[in-house]
């Protein structure tokens, strides 16, 4: 194995990236490039297969191959001979990411990352894997004779290479079919996706599926939509048990806040430690409207305190959101997050620490590795209050003191490493939930950093007309993928429905239409991933799935309809209905695979309600109405507001939901519509309230 020192004499092309994960493997010996024209011209001009390996900063078994692999020189020396050898930041190229993770999926049944894909020089996957250890281990064939065995294939049985390379890319083009079934777009298709997700729920830790296990935000959010639809009781059941399971579980670093990628076990107990701003956003929202809709106090804790991690740990002082935190510290997974019992009684005394760990489940045989604990809480606070004979309000001052004071130490300790370039596709989502969060909880703290990132995505990554994709080192990089587009367009709205401030209504209408224009499907409806002028793949997909993140498709049939609701757009609802229709079968066979598609189809089917507010909005009245609105879980519903006081009636002329409204008697009045058909207008906050409730 080289030296650190022998490592870094000599930088490679990557030295020049701005991705953290490719600028990881600048003084490997490998002789990496990144994507782009000179290794694919390089692998044509001397007829090498490509060798492309795909990962993350915040990976740990990325991190783990590369120190086994891609840091040995004899190694690296069969790599450097045989291939041409390009390294991938999936978050910077998802379509990339999407293509050869489809392919090996197709290849071996499974996917993950780090993901290793072998291509001919026309890009077509022939052989790949994930982790592959440095030598036979774990019943998978060695790195070394893996290259070997590629390499000699390829040189000696090149016909049937290139034969598996395009039998693979036709393949992956089926995949990426769909036929439109619109008779499917009714009330039943909801009915048969309530009974999939529920033959899958996990009853006793919530949740679904069994290990490893992931939160599942988007099909929580289609549950709490159904309960507000059909008053089904299982379905609150089902978020309430998996949130709480969740929120209680060591998946959620109960010390400092936010959310860890996965757990290992179904119990939700031990995490992969990496802390990705996409999950934060989406379960905060989750717990967010959990909470309009239980009014359990522990839904408004967790999601309090993840908008506090995320303000803290992660935003840059110029207004963008880094993109993750590391599993890894002081070269080992999860030492930033756990303890000994006997740490923390040299931290917050001896009777108290025998207190705190009994909360907490840590004990001396541990949870973890090395007889280290993870926090979580299995016993309810009262019941261990009764257990232990004290006062359940002294142990919640034992427990918050605890908490503050461990917090205060833990901050002492090396960090676990922070990805910090800048995502618009990931800001869009945590823009919105915090934009949603302030106006549930009334906290302008959030929607200041709300407004400040999507100002910074628009002064920094929105250039001539169009959205980029990343921002790191004074760099914006990489034409805007769908989910860019979708996830800021959503973000926009759920700006202009905090705010009512008209630019940031605008701005969505704005990007809406370029995302048409770019990204729709004129044959077949539904979006692309990529625009219309992206580089050619082999592929160019059209994903509905709801993955690690919400399918750009599902959240631009949301985005559809809600500007649709607030301006009368026929065309944007039929986009949407042709978009449900072209996934509608797939939505059928697995539901779990498409929550936030879901969503967009209970939308879809329902009669959204359209509020129409005419008062300043400084006005007593016109707050407690807002106040009622927001604190009130209304899931098909857009809010306007005109402001006669302060504006010049453009509001009225941009958005005709607000137009030909005006105060009655002077004071606020609220017009409730349904397809701009409106209710008497009223001016009662209690009779706004008896209309919502019905």
């Amino acid at each position: 194995m080289n030296t650190k020192k022998e490592m870094n004499q000599n930088a490679n092309r990557l030295v020049q990236e701005t991705s953290p994960y490719l600028r990881q493997h600048a003084y490997n010996p490998v002789d990496w490039y990144p994507w782009g024209e000179e290794a694919l011209k390089k692998a044509k001009a001397e007829d090498k297969p490509l060798m492309l390996s795909i990962g993350y900063s915040a990976c740990h078994w990325c991190h783990v191959m590369a120190h086994e692999s891609f840091e040995n020189r004899e190694t690296a020396q069969i790599l450097n001979r045989y291939f041409v050898n390009v390294k991938v930041d999936r978050e910077e190229r998802p379509d990339l990411d999407e293509v050869y993770m489809n392919a090996i999926t197709v290849m071996t049944g499974s996917g993950g990352w780090p993901m290793t894909v072998f291509l001919t020089p026309e890009l077509k996957p022939f052989y790949g894997g994930t982790y592959f250890p440095p030598e036979d281990r774990y019943g998978r064939p060695g790195f070394p004779r893996i290259l070997e065995a590629v390499a000699q294939f390829y040189q000696e049985r090149r016909d049937e290479a290139e034969d598996q390379g395009e039998k693979l890319k036709e393949r992956l083009i089926e995949m990426v079919g769909f036929n439109s079934n619109a008779s499917s777009l009714e009330i039943g298709l909801l009915e048969k996706a309530i009974t999939g997700i529920t033959t899958s729920y996990d009853q006793v830790n919530g949740g679904f599926g069994s290990q490893p296990k992931f939160p599942p935000s988007m099909t929580l959010s289609f549950l709490l939509r159904d309960h507000h639809r059909t008053s089904r009781q299982e379905a609150i059941n089902m978020v309430s048990h998996s949130l709480t399971r969740i929120g209680n579980g060591g998946i959620y670093d109960h010390l400092g806040g936010g959310f860890h990628r996965y757990s290992v076990d179904e119990k939700w107990l031990i995490p992969h430690f990496e802390k990705m701003l996409y999950d934060n956003a989406l379960l905060m929202r989750t717990y967010t409207e959990a909470f309009q809709v239980t009014g359990d106090a522990l839904f408004k804790e967790r999601a309090i305190e993840t908008a506090s991690y995320v303000i803290r740990e992660m935003l840059n002082l110029d207004g963008g959101f880094y993109s993750t935190q590391d599993a890894d510290s002081e070269g080992k997974e999860g030492r930033f997050y756990v303890w000994t019992p006997n740490e923390i009684q040299a931290i917050i005394g001896e009777e108290k620490g025998r207190v705190f760990s009994q909360y907490y489940g840590v004990d001396e045989g541990g949870n973890f590795e090395d007889q280290t604990s993870v926090l979580y809480v299995d016993i309810p606070l009262v019941s261990l209050a009764e257990h232990l004979n004290v006062q359940p309000d002294e142990l919640r001052s034992i427990v918050v003191e605890g908490q503050r004071e461990l917090f205060d130490h833990r901050e002492k300790r090396p960090h676990p490493g922070r990805d910090e370039k800048i995502m618009t596709d990931w800001n869009g989502l945590m823009i919105g939930s915090l934009a949603r969060a302030s106006r549930v909880f009334g906290e302008k703290l959030y929607l200041e950093a709300a407004t400040d990132s999507m100002q910074f995505i628009l002064d920094t990554l929105y250039v001539d007309g169009r959205l980029l994709h990343t921002f790191k080192d004074d760099r914006a990089r990489f034409n805007g993928y769908l989910d860019d587009y979708a996830f800021t367009v959503s973000a926009l709205i759920d700006l202009y429905e905090a705010t009512f401030d008209l630019s940031w209504f605008l701005h969505a209408v704005t990007l809406m239409d370029t995302t048409i224009e770019q990204f729709w499907d004129t044959e077949e409806g539904g979006f692309f991933f990529t625009s219309n002028d992206h580089e050619a793949l082999i592929v160019r997909s059209k994903n509905p799935y709801d993955n690690a993140i919400p399918s750009g498709n599902a959240v631009s049939v949301q985005n559809l309809l809600r500007l649709a609701a607030f301006t009368g757009n026929s065309g944007y609802r039929d986009k949407a209905g042709q978009t449900l229709s072209l996934f509608a079968d797939h939505m059928a066979g697995a539901p779990g695979a498409f929550g936030q598609l879901l969503c967009g189809l209970s939308w879809y089917l329902d009669t959204p309600m359209e509020i129409a507010l005419v008062g300043a909005k400084e006005n007593a009245r016109t707050v407690a109405m807002l106040d009622l609105i927001n604190s009130s879980f209304l899931p098909n519903t857009v809010v306007a507001l005109y402001d006669p006081t302060t504006d010049n009636g453009q509001e009225q002329k941009v958005i005709p939901l607000l137009a030909n409204r005006s105060c009655i008697e002077g004071l606020t009045t609220a017009y409730v519509c349904e397809q701009f058909v409106c209710r008497q207008p009223v001016t009662s906050v209690d009779t706004l309230a008896s209309i919502l409730r019905k």
